[in-house]
């Protein structure tokens, strides 16, 4: 069990409690931000001199993540240690988790950084979530990909591990295609998944402390592009209510049956069920804060990062309420080279975007990571758009994507 950080205590080394972060990118340096607002020292690993969150915490250790030294560091600096993204090494995790509460654990991290893994602890937690991944044959040696069901093609093959934004995964229509793509991935073990025809895409972040008390943010509407999250909606009217108090009770039930403590997102594709209704089929996890969950900054009492915060420090996990409706924009770094949208007009050097016209705006929060250079595709930023209606919100929402130049919401 863990023990509870209080905020402001003083440590035994005689300086204020400090919360520790693997990985310091712009997760880690919110994370940061709300540690640090609550009256905690932070101290961060990551090997970039530059990290996000490295720029901004009491104490930056620059080492690799599986670095001795840099661990033996990190246990002296906090009393507890959590990470900003499931591709850090889990074996650090376990290290670290010897001599030091870690949420989530070594074993969590593990579980969701391999799809096969995490795809077989969904199945074991089907009959208390109610749902399942979509069809999916598991493919690590030429006789498994020979052996390959029929019927999950056409389909889409992804890497177990490192994949992400739509990177580490291939469509493909027949057996040839499959067989050409797991060469292309370079023959690793990977997931043959089922194209499915999807209605919409969900996520659902929790947060579960050590003694189980799990609380659920509101259900986030998701709208992908290029396999990276463009846009997330959350208010009255952007998805069914009761679908979205069954996607609740589904990642609450996973996250029980991980023992899961620290905040959790799981993704979901909503589909078609054989009636003709819409149904849920679970897609991914992520065992930390999440780019759909960025909304709660601004538009609810307690936001992911305070969340995650209070998790890590055995403090009390009060249900979020959100009072205001709201939509986040991801602000990925091409923004800094299109001016207007228009690839046509792609300029070699970096522009900064009309932030102050958008931010005339009422209801607009921009949140910039800190980065030093702008790169296409690289996340910048986001921007949380909240107003006193969702007519309002999705009216300065239209206003703002035309200022930046992207797809409006109906795109």
């Amino acid at each position: 069990m863990m023990k509870t950080l209080l905020p402001g205590a003083m440590s035994g080394t005689g300086q204020l409690m400090t919360l520790g972060v693997m990985g310091g990118g712009q997760l880690g340096r919110m994370f940061v931000q709300a540690a640090q607002a609550m009256g905690y020292f932070t101290a961060v690993l990551d090997p970039d001199p530059a990290s996000p969150a490295g720029l901004i915490s009491h104490f930056h250790i620059q080492t690799p993540y599986d670095d001795e030294q840099g661990l033996a560091q990190l246990m002296q600096r906090c009393e507890a240690i959590t990470t900003e993204f499931e591709n850090v090494p889990a074996g650090a995790l376990f290290t670290l988790g010897a001599h030091r509460p870690v949420a989530p654990s070594s074993q969590c991290v593990a579980t969701a950084q391999d799809r096969v893994r995490e795809k077989a602890h969904f199945v074991r937690s089907a009959p208390t979530s109610g749902v399942l991944p979509a069809p999916y044959a598991a493919i690590d040696t030429p006789e498994l990909l020979a052996a390959a069901p029929a019927d999950l093609l056409p389909g889409i093959l992804k890497t177990s591990r490192m994949g992400y934004d739509g990177k580490g995964q291939i469509r493909v229509a027949d057996r040839a295609a499959l067989a050409a793509a797991w060469d292309q991935l370079g023959r690793v073990p990977c997931v043959l998944e089922k194209l499915l025809a999807l209605k919409a895409e969900c996520s659902v972040i929790v947060a579960r402390g050590a003694d189980g008390q799990c609380v659920s943010f509101p259900v986030q509407k998701n709208t992908h592009r290029d396999g990276i999250l463009a846009l997330t909606e959350v208010h009255e009217g952007a998805l069914d209510a009761a679908l979205a108090a069954r996607a609740q009770q589904a990642t609450m039930a996973i996250a029980h049956e991980l023992n899961y403590v620290g905040v959790l997102c799981v993704e979901f594709f909503i589909i078609d069920g054989p009636d003709g209704a819409p149904t849920l089929v679970v897609n991914e996890m992520a065992p930390r804060p999440h780019n759909s969950g960025h909304y709660t900054q601004n538009a609810c009492d307690l936001s992911q990062f305070e969340a995650q915060v209070r998790a890590l420090a055995g403090l009390p996990l009060p249900t979020p309420r959100q009072h205001s409706p709201a939509i986040m924009v991801n602000l990925l770094g091409d923004l800094w080279f299109e001016p207007n949208g228009v690839r046509a007009q792609r300029s070699e050097q970096p522009v900064s975007p009309p932030w102050a016209q958008v931010l005339a705006l009422p209801g607009t929060h921009l949140h910039l990571y800190g980065k030093l250079s702008a790169r296409h595709g690289r996340k910048m930023g986001h921007l949380n758009i909240t107003g006193a209606s969702v007519a309002e919100v999705r009216d300065t929402t239209a206003k703002v994507l035309a200022l930046l130049g992207l797809p409006g919401l109906d795109a």
